[in-house]
This record gives C-alpha cells, sequence and structure tokens, in this order.
C-alpha cells in the first residue's frame, strides 16, 4: 500500500509541476499585453501620462481670470486633449484652445467646445 501511495504522491506531484509550468507563458502573456499599448489602447505608462495631462489643463484652464469653463470637459488619448462641451463665446473657445496647447505634454489639440447661442 505504501509503495502505490508513494508512487501517486510522486506523480501528483509531478502532475501539478506540469500544470504550473504550462500555465507560465500564458500569465506572462497575459501581463505583457495588458501592458503594451497599441493605436487604440492605451499602456499603462501613457494612461498614467494621459491622467497629468488632463489634471494640468484643467488646472490651467480654472486659473484663467478672463473666462469660466465649467461646462467644458477635457480629456487626453495619447498626449492628444480634446476639450468638449459648452463656452458662452467663439473668443472663449479659443482662449480655451489656447491654454491647453500651452499645457506640458500635449500633443496635440481637438477643440470640440460648442459655442452657446
Amino acid at each position: 500500500m505504501r509503495k502505490i501511495s508513494r508512487s501517486f504522491g510522486k506523480n501528483l506531484h509531478t502532475a501539478c509541476l506540469i500544470l504550473s509550468l504550462g500555465a507560465v507563458p500564458t500569465v506572462v502573456g497575459v501581463l505583457t499585453t495588458s501592458c503594451a499599448g497599441d493605436r487604440y489602447h492605451e499602456s499603462t505608462g501613457e494612461g498614467i501620462d494621459d491622467t497629468a495631462i488632463t489634471g494640468r489643463v484643467k488646472r490651467a484652464l480654472s486659473k484663467d481670470t478672463d473666462y469660466k469653463y465649467d461646462d467644458v470637459k477635457v480629456t487626453t488619448f495619447k498626449g492628444t486633449v480634446q476639450l468638449s462641451g459648452f463656452a458662452n463665446s467663439r473668443d472663449a473657445k479659443k482662449r480655451a484652445g489656447e491654454i491647453a496647447k500651452t499645457v506640458n505634454g500635449v500633443q496635440n489639440l481637438e477643440n470640440n467646445i460648442t459655442v452657446k447661442d
């Protein structure tokens, strides 16, 4: 009886080891592909950078003494900042774009702010 249980224990140990090692490439593949970016998805680092850029643009807009940008939304994807929402005048829309372009990290700007009539 002991010979059977010892060989079963060794076989079980070997089977578990094989299964564990077989799972390693799958886990590594998932981890590396989830961190990498492509044309449609940000990498982890890009996401962190874009969050920081969005925050800097929002702060810069809030510091403008001439206009209020309460209805303007700021989003960033791979360094491209998009302004959307509403402004009270064309000058306010233009000024928001000028402010956003000067913020560190902004590579491109899409000013999609709609002017209220």
